[in-house]
């Protein structure tokens, strides 16, 4: 046992991980009330895990959502095939006019003093629909699953998602993987049924169930409800409060192995601060910290996420865990999109510290 964790040496899949595809309508630094036109990225933040560790790091994964048979559900299925992720879905069909839909995202990359806009159309979504039963988790996790992940996007778009996600994580728990959750607090999508309120009674539920847990303190207090310390950060690189709630987070879920975020400083739309921070099983453990250039920042946190897993899933140091982690965080904000460009060499060589000179 590693880390906490007892963590299988292989399986059929390295990682699995469930929740709503997306497609992000993307005018890039132009607001939506000018835009002209758009790019689309494929998105969806338990996807982008899965994603980033097929395309960068070589792993063998899989997404569990909803897809909707029609032109936007073939685009999306187009790039997790692409991404080489293998696809378990419940098939919806459309009906011409209203639905059900593949959710669309609208976010602009802001410049500047001018900060990104984020906006929704999740109206009849396909992945709200899902239910208990509608995945044959038995089947699926029997052919060997190493690790399994979702996040708090998915548990806050309907009454029956969250269900989904302890279905999963129980069926996850039974054969003997990994059990991870992002915590991803929005509270524009809780406050269509039921607030933060309901957010805790779900989330809690579903973190009964999970080895490791993703987010910050802002993400404990609200979508886990546990209190902030009384330790107030100096900055926002200053991981003390985080470490501060660690303690009542393993006291109220001794399940919880390893808890670990990302620290974001931002200066401007363009420049932000950027670092990371793990409790992987008592210890704690920071990464080194880096001024970024942002090109497009939706999906860092993903991109820490995905390179902490792989840390860990290949037996790395914790340190070095966190480290991949930060270094591919930090590589995902420079391209495009909301999954990576990045390749593992240039992942490993930024976390030991590389430099942007030109590589001939």
């Amino acid at each position: 046992m590693k880390y906490g964790l007892n963590l299988k040496s292989e399986g059929a899949l390295d990682f699995l991980s469930l929740g709503a595809l997306v497609h992000r309508l993307d005018p890039g630094i132009i607001p939506f009330r000018k835009a002209t036109e758009c790019a689309i990225h494929v998105s969806g933040g338990e996807f982008n895990c899965a994603a980033n560790l097929a395309d960068c790091f070589g792993l063998k994964t899989g997404v569990a959502s909803a897809m909707v048979d029609y032109p936007i559900g073939d685009l999306i299925a187009e790039r997790v095939r692409a991404m080489g992720v293998k696809s378990f879905y419940k098939h919806f069909k459309h009906n011409g006019v209203n639905g059900p839909n593949m959710a669309t995202v609208y976010s602009d990359r802001g410049f500047g003093v001018r900060a990104p806009v984020v906006f929704y159309n999740r109206s009849n979504e396909a992945a709200a629909q899902l239910k208990p039963g509608d995945f044959g988790w038995d089947a699926i996790f029997g052919t060997g699953v190493r690790w399994f992940h979702s996040g708090g996007i998915f548990s806050a778009l309907s009454e029956t998602t969250g269900e989904v996600i302890i279905e999963a994580m129980k069926a996850a728990k039974a054969a003997g993987a990994v059990t991870s959750f992002d915590l991803n607090y929005r509270a524009k999508l809780w406050n269509i049924w039921g607030g933060q309120e309901k957010a805790v009674s779900v989330v809690r539920r579903i973190v009964e169930n999970v080895d490791v847990l993703v987010g910050n303190e802002e993400d404990l207090q609200l979508g886990l409800g546990v209190p902030g310390p009384e330790v107030a950060a100096k900055s926002k690189l200053d991981p003390s409060t985080f470490f501060g709630m660690i303690g009542k987070v393993v006291e109220k879920f001794p399940n919880v192995k390893i808890v670990a975020t990302t620290l974001r400083e931002v200066h401007s739309t363009n420049h932000h601060s950027w670092g990371a921070v793990a409790w992987i099983d008592g210890k704690t453990f920071v990464s080194p910290t880096c001024e970024l250039n942002i090109f497009d920042r939706v999906g860092g946190g993903d991109g820490f996420a995905s390179g902490f897993f792989y840390g860990l899933l290949s037996g790395e140091s914790e340190q070095e865990a966190v480290n991949l982690g930060w270094a591919h965080g930090a590589l995902l904000t420079t391209f495009p999109g909301d999954t990576t460009m990045a390749g593992v060499d240039q992942v490993r060589a930024f976390a030991k510290g590389g430099s942007a000179r030109i590589q001939r």
